[in-house]
Formats: structure tokens, sequence, C-alpha cells
């Protein structure tokens, strides 16, 4: 159950500033979130604040509340909807650990998971049972977002018996709908209108990859075509192997005359179905349990996600499901209505349906897939006021 926070109690001293906040997490990710009202509106106020409140930047965030690590230095910024079709505004924002920098340049499936959850518990949509319908404009993409929360009792139901690998237990699940992002960032599904690109790389050559543009626009290309054994995916990547997917994102990046040293375009590695063993944990998943096999390298600077990101998995399933791309490709492709993506901590499954996929115009009919989400902290955090 949620907290009333009373703001007249415990304002700190003359160089604090007390902001109401909560701690949630969502999927694999964890994020503070940060009442719409209490953020500064100016670019360069709101980044000093977001990178005081998270003690960035220092590799140990000892100072704010980061956890120092690419899936907890996440920020939610969350208020009533600014549009008739939804029903909250949300911003995400990943702030650098060891950068003085915010990055506004995409959103976080695994955090928007949460939101609908944080909605409910702030009264800023009823709550309604069995399910409450949430519809979440992202201020990033400029796209509505679809959840479905369970509710009992007028509030978010935390127990359930949907599993996630990399998170512990099991929890309620929480279904998101994608359908209506397609083309968000660059306004088309394929934004080159092609299903796949040879781009030449410095010190690469030529590299095929396919950008798709649903959830978050990214970009696949194949392990091997950038020094990875198939069956060796998904590993922590070599110092090289940042260096070359640096280099790649950059050069894609340019192609869709999109700003480079960015979170976007989110790169994909992919491999055909193989058994491998979780990065996080040593547990090993056979190859009849998954359809391909993934790791995203993102970030600023680059490194392994040690998840999936959700909207990530929503944009490489249904790229999987387009052919001719590279994502298709490596697939299994044997008609279930769900794409199984094997990754760093074990395996997902998303929803992925489109009509037409084969001519020149796409219709998808489903992008989805459930996560859990629950309230961990609320209360007041205290900002210094001298790193504003």
């Amino acid at each position: 159950m949620a907290m009333n926070i009373n703001m007249t109690v415990s304002q700190g001293s003359s160089e604090l500033w007390a902001v109401p906040c909560t701690v949630m997490r969502g999927g694999t990710s964890k994020a503070v979130f940060l009442p719409e009202q209490w953020v500064p509106q100016d670019r360069a106020q709101r980044e000093r604040f977001l990178l005081a409140v998270m003690g960035s930047p220092d590799p140990r965030q000892i100072d704010g509340l980061g956890g120092a690590d690419l899936l907890t230095t996440k920020m939610a910024i969350v208020g009533p909807s600014t549009r008739s079709d939804a029903d909250v505004d949300y911003t995400f924002a990943q702030v650098a650990i060891t950068q003085a920098r915010v990055y506004f340049d995409m959103n976080c499936g695994n955090i928007s998971s949460a939101v609908g959850v944080y909605a409910v518990e702030k009264g800023l949509v009823p709550a309604v049972e069995p399910l409450t319908r949430v519809r979440i404009h992202n201020r990033n993409t400029g796209t509505v977002l679809l959840t479905e929360v369970p509710v009992a009792g007028g509030h978010a139901l935390v127990e359930g018996d949907w599993i996630i690998d990399g998170v512990p237990g099991s929890g309620a699940g929480i279904a998101m709908d994608y359908r209506l992002t397609a083309g968000g960032v660059s306004g088309s599904l394929l934004p080159t209108q092609n299903r796949q690109d040879t781009i030449r790389v410095e010190g690469l050559g030529k590299v095929t990859v396919s950008v798709v543009d649903i959830a978050n626009i990214g970009f696949m290309v194949r392990a091997e075509d950038i020094g990875i054994a198939d069956c060796t995916l998904p590993s922590p990547p070599t110092p090289e192997l940042l260096a070359r997917m640096d280099l790649l994102q950059r050069a894609v990046a340019r192609k869709l005359e999109m700003p480079e040293g960015r979170l976007t375009p989110i790169p994909v590695i992919v491999a055909p179905p193989h058994d491998f063993a979780t990065v996080v944990g040593g547990k090993t998943v056979p190859a009849d349990q998954v359809d391909l096999v993934a790791e995203v390298i993102g970030g600023q600077p680059l490194t392994l996600h040690k998840a999936f990101p959700g909207t990530t998995s929503v944009t490489l399933a249904v790229a999987a499901r387009i052919p001719g791309t590279v994502a298709y490709h490596s697939a299994r492709q044997n008609g279930a209505p769900t794409v199984r993506i094997g990754h760093p901590s074990g395996r997902m499954e998303v929803g992925a349906r489109l009509a037409d996929a084969g001519g020149t115009r796409i219709t998808i009919e489903e992008a989805s897939y459930q996560r859990t989400a629950r309230l961990i902290m609320d209360g007041i955090t205290y900002v210094r006021r001298s790193r504003l």
C-alpha cells in the first residue's frame, strides 16, 4: 500500500531540498519515479537535478540513489497526461554513472511496466478490478503504450505466478502492448525502407544490418559478422567487440541522420537458436526453448545489458517476423504466436503478429509481452542544493 507523505515534515536543512520520490522495480530494471511537478522544466536544470538525485557522476553513485549499474540508474518522470488519448505522461531518463549526462532519446520497456502500477498507486487513474487499463503517453518517443495492471482492493497486485528470468521469484503479470508505437522515432517501421542495409564501417568493412522502429529504434547484426562465433552468444563482450560495436552504432546513426554517441539506435547482436549458458547465474538454456539468441550492447559507454530491454524485445520480435531481415534469417520460424528470445539472463517470450509482412505495407496486429513490477520504497529524497 502506498504511503501518504506529509511534505510539511522533515524538510531538511537549508543545504538540502526535500523531494518526494518512489523507487520501483519494473521487469529486470529498477528506477526512481518522480512526480512531474517536482522536476525542473528547463533542460539544463532538469539534467543537473536528475544527476544530483542519482549521485552521478561517480562510479559508486554513493551520494545519491543510483545503483551503479546500467539497469538501476533509470528514472521515470510521471504526471497527468497532456494528451486526450492517454491517461498519464511518462518521460524516461537514463542517467550516466561516471559521466555528467542524462539520456532522453529512448524509452525503457521494463520501467514502462511499472508506470501503470505507479499510476494506480498514486491515484492518477481510477483503480478498476480485476484489471486497470492505463494509456501511457511516452514523451521520449511521442507514442502511446497500453498496459493492463492487475488490481485488488484498490491497489496493484504484487503476488502472482508470472516468472521473469533475471528477477527472483514470481509476481502478478502486467500486459504491455506496443502495437501503436511503430515508427515513433523515424516515422516508419522500416526507417531505411529496406529490410537489410549494407553499411561500410571503419575497420570492419561492409556489415549487413536491419533497422526497425517499434517501441524503440534499433538495429540487428549477425554475431558472425562482428567476429563472434554463433554458439558463444550471449557472452561478456571484450574491449575489442565494444569498440567495433561503437563504430557500427555510429555508422548506423549517421545513415539514419541521428546524433552519434547516444543510446539509440540500440545495437542488438543475434544468432540462430543454440544451447547456451546464461551470463547471469550460469543456467543452461537448451536450443529447443528459444527461437533465436541475442544480446544488447547498450548504454554510453557501451556495455552488455545483463538481461534484455523490454522495448528492444518488441523491436527484435517484430523484426524476426519480417521476411528478409537479419533477425528473420536468424530466427526459427515455427508459426508460434510468440518469439522466444534467449538472452544473458535466460529467455523471454514476445507476442508478435504481423499482416502482409511479405509485402510493401506491414500491419502490426500484436507487439506485446508481460512483465512484473512493484513498489519498493515511497518517501523523500534529499538533494544537495549545491549540485543544482
